[in-house]
């Protein structure tokens, strides 16, 4: 069967039109419609729409001072901060394409990010989470890398340029476009070589402008992101999607309950995304400490399975009106979404409605529909498909077929009302915490230990996390190692969300006739191994 492309009446009433083009576009239109309402509050600061807008100028004005311009690689590797916002939309000012940095890369996986998008330039910091990020690049390999601006010495960056009165950033602003590439966001793949997506800023502006509709983020709302702006929840349906409805920022570096409490209350938080996690924590701070979260209006959630008595004291505990669920991928952006009062159960077993203007299949193995209810991989076609993944013309032709379908590699059905469910991950990848996990980078990395011959890795179910990693390992003939040395060595060597939380020892991995690994074997282990049958 074929879903057609979805509406709302709020979506039909503003209209695609409406959308500014681009990202520099949608900082200045912010600028012009609310100039004196407050865009981003951070560290006791607060920064109107103008005076976001006025920074973001300055940041291209020193940008264009160290020779950046269109069609150059911009990355960015820290944690959510307003220095992140102001070199995003400079960076696009000066028509140059976004890379952004997983916070919790360890510096050979940023490495070979920067070398394969051959970044000129890198903002960074100097100390989060115990990382210093500069500090992991000192013996990597980095021909095209010509700036690093540590983002602590961000007025040493700006003094560089200009100002925001700079008439070169008026010329080069005037160049810019909706056809023109945004950003490339790496998201790992099933090889286990992260793929690059790229994405131009006509389709990314309509798919989240449209999406913050859906969610009913207000203007004046208070938009508390967690969510690492690296990602496309925090970066697109995140800051973006601020200035696009006129609510204010509020960042979060890194998840931590008080600080997240606090800043609820302090700053009468009305709106927050995020994995389960993040609201099963809430209840337990106001069961404990009886704060006042009144505030809290809306929860849009994802990535991870929403039980139905979670949402059902969200409404009824956290006061929240508003509790709406979805689906989306980096490829595309957001696919679907639950719509406003829709029940618990609904929200909680499925991913929602398709977007307006994206087209929704599922088939079976010949790309042929199946029935409704009947499962099948998911395929969606709409103007948000990417426009293919970085240098790799053979993985983007396997992902978007000739008609345009991008081919998700999830199973899902679809109910009567047009109703997403997913059902299963053809591509076997596991989300943990919100972040997406593919055992055969996981397994790629993992066979670098001295000790691991042969390793097979799977998500498992995990309260807090949603899903997380364990990993079934042989070892090689005459060396030893234990659980916990493996999980240690993991932690150091790769992104924490990545690493396994748990090791089995197996003296033989699980194979078909053609010698893949049969993780579905794996899972019937783990899952009577933990009932005990």
């Amino acid at each position: 069967m074929t879903v057609g492309a979805g509406t709302d009446m709020d979506e039909v009433n503003i209209g695609p039109e409406t959308w500014p083009e681009t990202v520099a576009a949608s900082a200045a239109a912010a600028a012009r419609r609310w100039p004196a309402e407050p865009a981003l509050i951070e560290n006791g600061q607060t920064w109107t729409f103008a005076a976001l807008w006025q920074a973001a100028r300055a940041s291209a004005s020193a940008l264009l001072a160290s020779g950046i311009g269109p069609g150059d690689r911009v990355a960015i590797w820290a944690p959510n901060c307003g220095p992140w916002i102001f070199a995003a939309i400079g960076a696009h000012i000066c028509g140059a394409v976004l890379v952004p940095l997983n916070t919790r890369y360890k510096g050979q996986e940023a490495a070979e990010i920067l070398r394969r998008t051959q970044a000129k330039m890198l903002f960074t910091m100097g100390d989060f989470l115990g990382s210093d990020y500069r500090a992991l690049l000192v013996n990597q390999s980095l021909p095209d890398l010509s700036h690093i601006v540590a983002i602590e010495k961000w007025d040493d960056f700006l003094a560089s340029g200009k100002g925001a009165a700079d008439s070169a950033v008026d010329a080069i602003l005037g160049e810019r476009h909706g056809d023109e590439l945004s950003d490339i966001i790496f998201t790992s793949g099933t090889t286990g070589a992260p793929k690059g997506v790229m994405t131009g800023h006509r389709q990314m502006i309509k798919m989240f402008g449209e999406w913050s509709v859906r969610v009913d983020l207000r203007q004046g709302d208070r938009h508390l992101i967690v969510n690492p702006f690296s990602h496309t929840f925090g970066y697109k349906a995140g800051w973006l999607a601020c200035l696009l409805r006129g609510a204010t920022i509020i960042p979060q570096a890194v998840f931590d309950e008080a600080e997240t409490a606090r800043l609820i209350i302090e700053h009468k938080v009305s709106f927050i995304p995020g994995p389960p996690a993040i609201y099963q924590s809430l209840l337990q701070a106001q069961s404990s400490s009886q704060v006042d979260f009144s505030s809290l209006r809306v929860a849009v959630t994802g990535g991870a399975p929403v039980p139905t008595v979670l949402i059902e004291r969200m409404r009824s505990e956290l006061g929240m009106r508003n509790i709406v669920n979805g689906y989306g991928m980096t490829e595309h952006g957001v696919i679907t979404m639950t719509r406003q009062d829709d029940p618990p159960e609904v929200v909680a077993s499925s991913c929602g409605y398709p977007m307006p203007g994206v087209e929704l299949r599922c088939v079976d193995d010949d790309g042929q529909n199946v029935p409704l209810g009947t499962a099948g991989e998911i395929w969606v076609r709409s103007q948000g498909v990417m426009r293919g993944y970085l240098d790799d013309p053979v993985a983007t032709a396997k992902a978007v077929d000739e008609d345009g379908w991008l081919h998700t590699g999830d199973i899902g059905t679809v109910d009567e009302q047009g109703y997403l469910r997913i059902t299963d991950r053809k591509t076997e990848m596991f989300i943990s915490g919100g972040f997406n996990c593919y055992p055969a980078e996981i397994e790629s990395l993992l066979s670098r230990h001295p000790a691991i011959e042969m390793v097979a890795v799977i998500g498992v179910p995990d309260e807090r996390m949603g899903e997380v990693g364990k990993a079934f390992a042989v070892l090689r003939p005459g060396t030893e190692a234990t659980a916990e040395d493996i999980c240690d060595w993991a932690r150091d060597f790769m992104s924490n969300y990545k690493a396994p939380r748990s090791i089995e020892f197996v003296d033989a991995l699980p194979r078909n006739a053609a010698g893949k690994v049969m993780r579905a074997e794996l899972r019937d282990h783990n899952r009577a191994s933990w009932t005990g049958s």
